[in-house]
């Protein structure tokens, strides 16, 4: 569930990197490209590894790639790139995935499985 709602923020950030004032930013479109690209993409490669304890380590790297994202939203709001509504939209989702990716984790302590799978 954490997955499908990174893949489907994460394109819902693609659609306003578009805008001709990301395109000019190249910085903080790169930035915010990379940060959202990763949520999903960290969660993915990590129910790929062999222990729980891996698989937390994937996951507290989403996690952290969430916050980066919700800071380059404020800064991209900031810049008037988007609106107030958009940034508070966008930083909930992520907020969300994080509490949601949080919640994974402590799972993923409980169970200490040494091989997934």
């Amino acid at each position: 569930m954490v997955y499908q709602k990174a893949v489907a923020a994460a394109a819902e950030v693609a659609k306003i990197l578009k805008r001709p004032c990301f395109q000019q930013d190249r910085r903080l479109f790169d930035q915010l490209s990379g940060s959202t690209d990763a949520v999903p993409s960290l969660i993915s490669e990590g129910f790929g590894q062999s222990t729980d304890r891996q698989f937390a380590q994937c996951l507290y790297k989403s996690k952290s790639e969430s916050t980066e994202t919700r800071t380059h939203l404020t800064v991209a709001k900031g810049r008037d790139y988007i609106s107030e509504k958009e940034q508070t939209d966008l930083c909930s989702r992520y907020h969300e995935i994080e509490r949601m990716t949080t919640g994974l984790i402590r799972h993923l302590q409980r169970e200490d499985r040494k091989f997934r799978g």
